[in-house]
């Protein structure tokens, strides 16, 4: 079983993804429960080469007490009771007012999510159906008969924690049921992470359109080689690509992180080629320590900067760095050491401090530091560095926004002035987008 807590739904996805991976090359429909799983199953879908799409289930609340769910339903109408649904006073009369009261919700999901196309068709498919974990298991329940009735030749229930019994009710259910941690004494599925933070419905819609078919068409595995270790790289490169941007993830993070796809997303609809590659090795990874080796960040980022300019498919292309967290430091490192190669740098709740003083100095690519208002200290290491920077650069303070950028709109705002700085440094001027307070 699975260490507990998670550190978050992106730690958690991705220790899914290391228990699917007998399902990479099939293709698997990845069907998440939202908004929470979302990003998790934006995650799955990247790292098995599958689909994603959202199962739109409800659960019902008890008479009195909405969070306590008696049952289930999904968007055709089909519903599951729980044993004790007569227990807290729900009649039939209740159940059929609290069943077209979530119908309406669900229909209003599906006009916002999808709007511009019909569910994917989950027939003859291999079908996991994901959630960040079982408490009561009432809409996993109905999200599995969703899918069972829409045709899934081989159907998986994927979660990070859920409770023993719920988890014992799902197994009829499923071909294949994935779960990594079933503890004693579940209270809630909260309790097994370390943030839960809510997923908003704009993050949703930028997922979802980032995993539409068709949407990642054209992206590549690509291998990187520094020194002696290979590490794996994700390339995406649209039709008459006006520039290069390459991520550098922050500690702990990983190409398939769901920020950083929901921003390159934006990037690429924008005309912008993207790689994201891991920097570190899944054991270096492991490794706090080298999460925050910046001269080694540094010179993997460096090689990869060294592979696009040897590779036919973007060697003609101007570059741009999108670094977070520690990722943020080695992308100026980078900058400063091949000014002549790198032409802009956008760093995300980034840590430009990590890069040193002297790098900063060097640094010649016009910069800009974007930071949330309410990561104070982070914000406070921000304006240390750009004071330390003689370049073109500019602070962005996005209001209310934490670390992560979690906040309804935030991470939009992000990948719209990344698009706007690169399009200025990279291509000329951009079309005018929103900008937060500047700092």
């Amino acid at each position: 079983m699975t260490a507990l807590p998670f550190a978050d739904r992106d730690d958690a996805a991705r220790r899914l993804a290391v228990a699917l991976a007998h399902l990479h090359g099939r293709r698997p429909l990845v069907l998440a429960i939202p908004r929470g799983a979302v990003p998790m199953g934006r995650t799955l879908a990247a790292a098995l080469g599958g689909d994603l799409d959202v199962v739109l289930v409800r659960k019902l609340g008890a008479p009195g007490n909405p969070e306590l769910a008696i049952g289930a339903v999904d968007e055709h109408g089909r519903v599951h009771l729980a044993s004790h649904a007569a227990l807290t006073g729900a009649d039939a009369a209740y159940i059929r007012r609290e069943t077209e009261r979530q119908l309406a919700l669900i229909r209003d999901r599906r006009r916002r999510y999808t709007p511009d196309r019909p569910p994917l068709d989950a027939a003859g498919r291999t079908v996991i159906v994901v959630d960040d974990g079982l408490a009561t298991g009432s809409t996993m329940i109905a999200a599995l008969g969703a899918a069972r009735a829409a045709g899934a030749a081989h159907l998986v229930c994927a979660v990070p924690v859920a409770a023993r019994d719920s988890l014992e009710r799902v197994r009829p259910l499923a071909d294949e049921v994935v779960c990594l941690a079933a503890p004693w004494n579940f209270y809630a599925v909260g309790q097994y992470y370390d943030r839960f933070d809510q997923v908003s419905d704009e993050q949703v819609v930028a997922l979802l359109a980032a995993g539409r078919p068709g949407a990642g068409e054209g992206r590549q595995t690509v291998t990187i080689l520094c020194d002696d270790v290979a590490t794996a790289g994700d390339l995406v490169v649209p039709d008459a690509a006006r520039g290069l941007i390459l991520f550098a993830h922050g500690s702990g993070s990983s190409r398939h992180s769901p920020r950083n796809r929901q921003v390159a997303a934006t990037l690429e609809g924008a005309g912008f080629a993207t790689l994201l590659m891991d920097l570190l090795t899944p054991d270096e990874d492991a490794d706090p320590a080298a999460r925050f080796d910046i001269d080694l960040l540094a010179h993997r980022l460096d090689a990869a900067l060294r592979w696009a300019r040897h590779d036919a498919r973007v060697a003609a292309l101007p570059v741009g760095l999108f670094g977070s967290s520690t990722g943020a430091a080695a992308a100026l490192r980078v900058a400063a050491a091949r000014g002549d190669a790198v032409r802009a740098v956008v760093s995300r709740g980034g840590r430009p401090d990590l890069a040193g003083d002297v790098a900063l100095a060097r640094v010649q690519a016009p910069t800009l530091l974007i930071v949330g208002g309410a990561d104070r200290e982070v914000l406070a290491l921000n304006r240390q560095a750009l004071a330390a920077m003689t370049a073109s650069a500019e602070l962005v303070v996005v209001p209310g926004a934490t670390h992560l950028f979690e906040e309804p709109g935030a991470l939009e705002q992000v990948a719209r002035l990344a698009v706007d700085w690169f399009a200025r440094w990279l291509t000329g001027p951009a079309p005018a987008v929103p900008m937060p307070a500047r700092s």
